[in-house]
């Protein structure tokens, strides 16, 4: 069926391991951070930098309003004038949010800042970092959807490699502690943000032409993911509160080191989602009856693929903990299985999904992402009370499982595919 010199001769295969490479090395971060930020913070300014990094991911949904996504999608339905149009439109919708929580951190900062125990200031910085970074992904999509992964790649480790150096050169030799942590992230996400600008002005990538059908159109399918988007950021972070309010902080850290490591499919299968998923928008578009068989075929030998990655990666988590961790931290191991199988299961919502954001009926995935976090959260409070902390790994198995299930069965009625066995292997 696929030849393995066709697979790898083949230009999404290629695409695929720039994606890759560039991924993982974004992923690492944490890691290659840790030795250091543990030294040099205490666990009260550690945690300071931890709550500043989740409000910026939350912001990056509220201030985005998923319009890089949006420009990604649409793409492939406009010619280039329309194109920049798009952009430009887009673009405005980025400003007005942008100016909304600006003002609203302004006014709110310290009651917000109260809340989550962190310094009201650093509310006003998360939302200033997420409007850069809305810019610096609107940049990184547009690469990717003209298929051009080495700019991709190159943007993307070169701006991974100032959030290091910065947040290195801050802390270490000038001993600015947490502050010089959260300045190297949002002083490197400024500077990228002015570069992608420059580059969209001289490649003549936006046009600011004043067009309701396409605010109205970006605004359709940006909104309906934000909550989403946010579900999703609950399903991956809720455990560690459950752990620690309800076992301890220790276990909290040691079960978060296994997370870590189950994490590594995830790495994978985003990496590869973001070469596959243009691919699979061209091939959608042509229409092609024999092109969407193949496209099933693939997609059942990468289900099988990650299965088999999660389960060595189950079988190896012991070894690697014992050369990368130190002994206390050994028992983590007992996580990783369970949080890599959760996410392959992950790895394959992504194959299946990408149907629901062609026909742009994103509101469909509002309601999976906001339910599965609510069974989330109830699975992690009676799993961990029965189990102990590997409840919220088994939580976070289960909760993807029922995710990749439930967007495979609505993508298969929004939009058609020869799902069907017979069709695979028929020759």
């Amino acid at each position: 069926m696929f030849s393995l010199s066709y697979i790898l001769t083949h230009k999404l295969f290629k695409h695929s391991i720039i994606y890759t490479v560039s991924g993982v090395i974004g992923r690492s971060i944490p890691f290659l951070l840790l030795p250091v930020l543990t030294r040099y913070l205490n666990p009260s300014e550690y945690g300071i930098v931890s709550m500043f990094e989740i409000l910026l991911a939350i912001l990056v949904v509220l201030v985005g309003l998923n319009m890089p996504s949006a420009v990604g999608i649409t793409y492939f339905k406009l010619d280039r004038e329309e194109f920049r149009e798009y952009i430009g439109n887009a673009a405005l919708l980025i400003l007005i949010s942008f100016a909304f929580f600006l003002g609203l951190a302004f006014f709110l900062g310290k009651p917000i800042g109260t809340l989550i125990n962190t310094p009201a200031i650093l509310v006003v910085a998360a939302v200033a970092a997420a409007g850069c970074k809305t810019v610096f992904l609107g940049m990184s999509s547009i690469w990717r959807v003209e298929q051009q992964p080495l700019k991709f790649g190159v943007f993307q480790i070169s701006w991974l490699a100032a959030d290091i150096g910065l947040s290195l050169l801050l802390i270490v030799l000038l001993g600015l502690r947490w502050e010089g942590r959260i300045l190297g992230i949002v002083i490197s996400l400024a500077v990228f943000a002015l570069i992608s600008a420059v580059i969209l002005k001289r490649n003549n990538y936006v046009l600011f032409r004043f067009r309701r059908e396409y605010i109205r159109d970006a605004l359709f399918f940006g909104f309906p993911l934000i909550p989403h988007m946010l579900g999703g950021i609950l399903m991956t972070g809720i455990d560690r509160f459950f752990i620690n309010s309800m076992v301890n902080v220790a276990a909290t850290g040691i079960y978060t080191v296994g997370y870590q490591v189950g994490m590594i499919i995830n790495v994978l299968t985003t990496s590869f989602n973001l070469a596959w998923a243009p691919f699979l928008l061209n091939k959608l578009n042509q229409n092609n009856p024999g092109a969407k068989i193949t496209i099933v075929r693939f997609t059942y030998l990468y289900f099988i693929s990650v299965l088999l990655l999660a389960l060595a990666l189950t079988f190896a988590a012991p070894y690697l903990l014992k050369i990368f961790v130190g002994e206390e931290f050994q028992s983590a191991s007992r996580y990783v299985g369970w949080v890599a199988f959760g996410y392959a299961a992950y790895g394959m919502y992504f194959m299946v999904v990408n149907y629901i954001f062609y026909v742009k009926k994103t509101y469909l995935l509002a309601a999976v992402t906001f339910g599965s976090a609510l069974i989330n959260m109830i699975l992690n409070y009676i799993l961990i009370k029965a189990h102990g902390p590997i409840g919220a790994a088994q939580a976070t198995t289960i909760t993807f499982v029922l995710v990749f299930i439930a967007v495979w069965w609505l993508s298969a009625r929004v939009y058609s595919m020869p799902w069907s066995l017979k069709y695979v292997l028929k020759r």
